[in-house]
């Protein structure tokens, strides 16, 4: 299968079974979708014969992947909540303003010992391990974070396992020790702030309904003046009320943010869900962003947007590709009493309850359903050209707005498919720049 698609005045052509990615000509591009086009017979026969050699490479029409998914009974990665309690009150938070529509609760270091046993008991022969501390806001229960690394690292290291480390915060109580503390222990952490100060405190407001723009900005910029090389990302979300998202993206580059991510939100909130009608303004916000993404890369002055970031040449292998998300079945999240779900989205919901850390074992049959579940269980990506960069999307979103974690959320799709197509532009531009 082929996708064409064109860019501004860039057309292209993607080659799903070889992952090929080529630029032609508007004639070729409007030839191959069977549009009819005033070739001249020296035209046609030169086009045919660029097309054949592709083909006879096999970067065109090239068979698609028979990869079967890469599926295990070993667990991998935990997400642990020890907080189900926050600091904030962002109206679009999928969690209940971090209580999961529960009580406000913190995860004991009992259960955290619990879980960092269980992961350990249940990775079989992995060497690393992830563990992501979670909320709510986890620096509630710094205490507890803290210990549980130092915890996880000891019984690791016994066992010849390593632990990387994430921990997502909002930064209202970062300070210089919890910063160097991070610093030394944590592979990732992500920090959420929405971009522009208007549009960060028209969501995410503090508990007695302030925006928290001001309380937050100098600390997220201190902690990445500090983190040097480390991983981090600043995260935001945008909804209906900021449909001009590339201006947050690029206010956060304006910043000093060279890692970014800006996901739109995924809500039922009538003021901030993204619906069908928006798609148009989205897209062209995305070429937006795509063009000054570029500009600012070849001036020297790039930074990461994690949409933009796809390796058609390496990335992860075709088999982890099909294989789709492993919550479920490699990567569980615990909650504070222990309950284990497939993921942080899925938290709370007693349908989905698979164990508890104590008692050590798993619904086998739920577990069944997620490690089963791969790109060829969702049928409608089967015609899809995005299918071996998307994966077939998010079982939780698929599952609370489509009732199948099979069945892919339409809203995600049109925009990954968008992304995509601003990535692979992104990348063809920087391929020029390098010949």
């Amino acid at each position: 299968m082929i996708h064409v698609f064109t860019y501004h005045d860039k057309h292209y052509i993607y080659d799903t079974g070889s992952g090929a990615l080529h630029e032609c000509d508007e004639a070729t591009a409007r030839h191959l979708k069977g549009e009819p086009v005033a070739f001249t017979d020296e035209e046609l026969k030169a086009t045919l014969s660029d097309l054949a050699a592709l083909k006879s490479s096999g970067l065109l029409d090239a068979p698609e992947t028979n990869a079967r998914p890469i599926k295990s009974n070993e667990v991998k990665a935990l997400c642990l909540h020890v907080s189900h309690d926050c600091n904030l009150r962002c109206r679009y938070c999928f969690a209940d303003e971090g209580a999961y529509h529960s009580v406000r609760e913190v995860m004991s270091f009992e259960t955290a010992k619990a879980a960092i046993d269980f992961l350990l008991r249940e990775s079989g022969n992995r060497k690393v391990l992830e563990v992501d501390f979670f909320g709510g806001e986890p620096l509630m229960n710094l205490d507890v974070v803290k210990k549980t690394v130092y915890y996880a690292k000891e019984e690791g290291a016994k066992l010849g396992k390593k632990f990387l480390f994430t921990t997502t915060t909002n930064g209202l109580l970062l300070d210089d020790e919890t910063i160097a503390f991070f610093n030394a222990e944590m592979e990732n952490v992500v920090l959420s702030l929405d971009g522009r100060k208007q549009v960060h405190d028209e969501v995410r407001k503090t508990v007695n309904g302030k925006g928290s723009f001001d309380a937050v900005i100098e600390k997220i910029k201190r902690f990445v003046k500090a983190r040097g090389d480390k991983h981090y990302y600043v995260r935001g979300t945008f909804t209906a009320k900021n449909l001009d998202f590339a201006k947050d993206v690029l206010f956060l580059a304006d910043n000093g943010f060279d890692s970014i991510s800006l996901e739109p939100v995924v809500t039922d909130i009538p003021d901030l869900q993204i619906r069908e009608e928006h798609l148009p303004a989205i897209e062209r916000e995305y070429e937006l962003l795509a063009d000054e993404y570029i500009k600012r890369e070849a001036e020297g002055k790039g930074f990461l947007f994690f949409h933009f970031q796809i390796d058609l040449e390496g990335g992860p292998c075709l088999q982890k590709r099909v294989s789709a998300c492993g919550a479920g079945n490699e990567y569980f999240s615990v909650v504070p009493c222990g309950d284990i779900y497939p993921c942080h989205q899925f938290a709370g919901d007693v349908n989905f309850k698979m164990g508890n850390v104590f008692e050590g074992k798993l619904d086998g049959a739920l577990r069944a359903k997620f490690a089963e579940s791969c790109l060829f269980t969702r049928k409608k990506c089967e015609g899809c050209f995005a299918k071996f960069i998307c994966s077939g999307g998010c079982n939780a979103n698929n599952y609370h707005y489509c009732g199948d974690i099979n069945e892919p959320y339409p809203m995600t799709c049109a925009m990954m498919k968008k992304r995509i197509e601003c990535a692979m532009h992104v990348l063809a531009e920087r391929k020029s720049r390098e010949k």
